[in-house]
This record gives structure tokens, sequence and C-alpha cells, in this order.
């Protein structure tokens, strides 16, 4: 492998991550020494990437930093129209106008001779199952974005009213239902709350005592529990 390519694929390596990657993950994942990911690290700093962290502590790619147009396979392209195709069916039609504007841009950019122009779909998004609706869904997309907690009333599948405060940091879209992960004050700890079920919702002034990330860290480190645990 060249130089400029390990160089790429390392640029590659770390926009897939969100979180500081070790100096040793990214060396075995390319198959070279950690040495040289410190000196390639260095290269591309000096070239403008924006890469934050130090030896010892891992590096992370900031967002703001782009990569120059990738030259994509039919299959990748595939991949993205899908996805693209199913955000615009989900979520009450709040990502179609987003969704139809990225397939557009990304049919846009493509040389007229390439395969994907000129075939049909082989695969096909149908439009998703119809779920409860969920009047508290803009709220609480706000909330989450800016890491504020909520009071809510919960209706338990018991048909148990509960208050309770709560730190959301994920909504999960399921064929049946769009699924909440919160901090729980009163459980003091992580809860899955049923969107549909969410009878009031109040966004408060506090923020959470600790950023999202570290939250959603620490819920995905105990995703060992099995399914019929989650509490709905």
């Amino acid at each position: 492998m060249s130089r400029s390519q390990r160089l790429f694929d390392l640029l590659q390596l770390l926009r897939c991550h969100k979180y500081p990657v070790p100096a040793e993950s990214l060396a075995q994942s390319l198959n070279v020494s950690t040495r040289t990911i410190y000196r390639d690290i260095a290269t591309l700093q000096a070239q403008g990437a924006e890469i934050e962290g130090a030896t010892g502590l891992g590096y992370i790619m900031k967002p703001t930093f782009t990569l120059p147009p990738l030259t994509l396979t039919t299959a990748e392209l595939e991949v993205l129209v899908l996805g693209a195709n199913w955000m615009a069916k989900q979520a009450e039609g709040r990502f179609s106008d987003a969704a139809q504007n990225a397939i557009a841009k990304i049919s846009a950019v493509l040389p007229e001779y390439h395969n994907i122009k000129h075939q049909e779909q082989v695969m096909h998004i149908p439009s998703i199952l119809e779920v409860p609706e969920c009047p508290h869904l803009s709220e609480i997309t706000q909330s989450i974005q800016s890491q504020h907690k909520a009071k809510i009333t919960y209706l338990d599948k018991k048909d148990q009213h509960t208050t309770r405060i709560i730190w959301p940091i994920l909504i999960g879209l399921f064929q049946q239902c769009y699924v909440l992960t919160a901090w729980c004050e009163n459980r003091n700890a992580f809860r899955h709350f049923r969107l549909d079920r969410i009878q009031q919702y109040s966004l408060t002034h506090q923020k959470y005592p600790c950023h999202r990330r570290e939250l959603l860290k620490d819920w995905r480190s105990q995703q060992g529990i099995k399914a019929e645990e989650l509490r709905y």
C-alpha cells in the first residue's frame, strides 16, 4: 500500500469514529506500527486535517473537516440511495425533503456513464408500517439537541401513570413504535419509553449534568442486557 493511500485510509477510519481512537487500534486496522500512525497523524495535521488528540489519549477528527470527492462503487451508491429512501418514509415524513435532496445531489454529480443511472433498483423500500402518532416528537428532538432535561407523564403497559424527570438522549424507530432512550432520575438508571405512551412532555430549563456523548457511551456499554429486559 502506498503512503498516500494509507493516509487516505487513515482519514476514512477517523471519520467512522465519534470518540477518540487509540493509535494502537488504528495501527492494527491498517497493519502498520503505532510509530507510523504517529507520523501519519502529524503529516495530516500539517496538511490541514483538523485531528485532535495526542499520544496515549487517542485521536478524533473534528466534524468541520471534509474529505475531497470520493469515487463510490455502484453497491455503495445503492446503499446510500436506499438509506435516503428509507429515511424519507420514517419519522412522519420529518426527513423527507432532506432525503430527497440528498438523492438528487448524489445523482447530479454522477457521470452519465455511471451504472446506477442506467439500471433499476434491485431493492425497494416500502412505506413503513403504520405506527402510533407521536405528538411530542418535535419537542423530544429539541430537548435531545439542546441536552435539556424533560418532565414526562408516562402510561406504562399496566395502564398506570407515572411522572418522571428524564434526560432524553436517543430516539429509536421500530416497525411498531418509536422508543425514547433516556436516563430516568426516578429510577437512577437508563430506561426506554414508547413515544405513543408519553401523555405529557415538558422541556425544562435544566441541562444534563454531563454531556450527551458520555450518556450514550454509558448506555451502549450496558447493551448486553436481554431484549425482554427493556421496559416500555
